[in-house]
């Protein structure tokens, strides 16, 4: 798997684990460390993952019985400068998980764990529970344990380009799509900006092929009129907005990443690779032309510095191959476009017509299998027009749930 950067993500407050008596096996029993127990689930060992087993408690609330879960650390599978992601098998069920496990401030909340407890979607990482653990040196480590997922959109891209061929364009589809329902469901019901949408952050099952944003460690609820920062997301997919130094984002600087990614799996390479902040903009304004004095303002009011070359847009029929299906070019021009306000939503981009080849009756995998489950929307319906849930619903399903008509509640 790539390499994750696990972002540094606090609240002001105390937090507390799941859980109470952990311990840590070392693989050499000789080197085991005293055990400890602490009310919020703390291991106390080794400072290596690999070949230890971890012990934790789970359960114990509202007179359910207490559980205790071991898990096998198996190998690292990212490294970022905020900790690691290991795999692990659960020795009690056979089940592999993934554990990533960040340095904790000890005067802080977690904003990365409280927003994961929260979530609850086919096309979002699941968390499973959590624990914390201590190092030698009396570091405190927080441990997510959630779903693993064995690849992401990054490795499936890299394979693609390694044999010198395009990913076809039903996984294109697929994939954007899914991102799509992804983004629309922490944006509308949970008001949350993932801040840091990449190849890296999607996982991929190979088998079925559904799609989970994955690394809410740059992850924010963002709040009319509070400021944040502004040096967020990774640079080949950061919004111009955020190049400009605005403070006032909204979730839109996600569909601005998403778009980037749709680009990248339609050319097989990234479309705006900058080399730094300024070559960013180089890049984004070789493609869409010089923004406006209005578009500048749009993205950030308070930037007053005009100094740019005045450079055409290149038409985006050009961007792409001549083969490229109109739908897919329109659908980028959409997403990629410097006012924040005029990107389409993540539902109407869902409802595109170039993933109508999705919402087919007959519509497959390319070996025959099912499509992943792409229409059990969740509350992300709510507030959605008539018409925009009747684009997204297709006829044959609601049939299949005996609906002539989808009400704005969702099903």
């Amino acid at each position: 798997m790539a390499s994750l950067p696990l972002g540094p993500n606090h609240l002001p407050e105390n937090d507390e684990g799941e859980g109470g008596t952990v311990k840590i096996v070392p693989p050499h029993p000789s080197k085991m460390e005293t055990e400890k127990e602490i009310s919020a689930a703390v291991v106390e060992g080794n400072d290596q993952v690999t070949g230890h087993i971890i012990s934790t408690t789970i359960g114990g609330k509202n007179g359910e019985p207490k559980q205790t879960i071991s898990y096998m650390a198996e190998r690292v599978v990212g490294t970022g400068s905020f900790g690691i992601v290991f795999q692990a098998k659960c020795l009690e069920t056979g089940e592999t998980v993934a554990i990533k496990k960040v340095l904790q401030d000890r005067r802080y909340k977690n904003r990365e764990l409280q927003l994961m407890r929260s979530m609850d979607h086919p096309n979002v990482v699941t968390l499973k529970h959590c624990f914390f653990s201590t190092t030698s040196r009396n570091e405190l480590f927080l441990n997510l344990v959630m779903e693993y997922v064995p690849e992401t959109v990054y490795r499936v891209l890299k394979h693609y380009s390694n044999v010198n061929q395009r990913m076809p364009l039903i996984y294109v589809k697929l994939y954007t799509y899914q991102i799509f329902r992804g983004l629309a469901y922490i944006h509308s019901v949970h008001g949350v900006s993932h801040r840091d949408v990449k190849p890296q952050n999607l996982l991929v099952d190979p088998l079925t092929h559904q799609v989970k944003l994955c690394d809410f460690g740059s992850a924010k609820v963002l709040v009319k009129g509070e400021a944040n920062i502004s040096y967020i997301c990774s640079r080949y997919y950061r919004a111009p907005e955020l190049i400009f130094g605005a403070t006032e984002y909204t979730t839109s600087i996600d569909i601005w990443s998403a778009g980037c990614v749709l680009a990248e799996l339609l050319l097989g390479q990234p479309l705006f690779p900058g080399e730094s902040a300024v070559d960013q903009l180089v890049e984004i304004i070789k493609v869409l032309g010089t923004p406006t004095r209005e578009e500048i303002r749009c993205m950030n009011p308070n930037y007053t510095e005009f100094r740019f070359p005045q450079i055409k847009a290149h038409p985006w029929h050009k961007v792409f191959h001549k083969r490229m299906p109109p739908e897919a070019i329109d659908l980028a021009s959409r997403l990629l476009q410097y006012s924040p306000s005029l990107r389409c939503t993540a539902l109407e981009a869902c409802s595109h017509p170039f993933f109508d080849e999705l919402r087919e009756p007959n519509a497959r995998l390319p070996n025959g299998r099912p499509l992943p489950p792409l229409f059990n929307f969740k509350q992300e319906l709510s507030g959605a027009s008539p018409e925009l849930i009747n684009r997204l619903i297709p006829e044959h399903v609601r049939r299949q749930l005996g609906l002539s008509f989808v009400h704005p509640t969702g099903t």
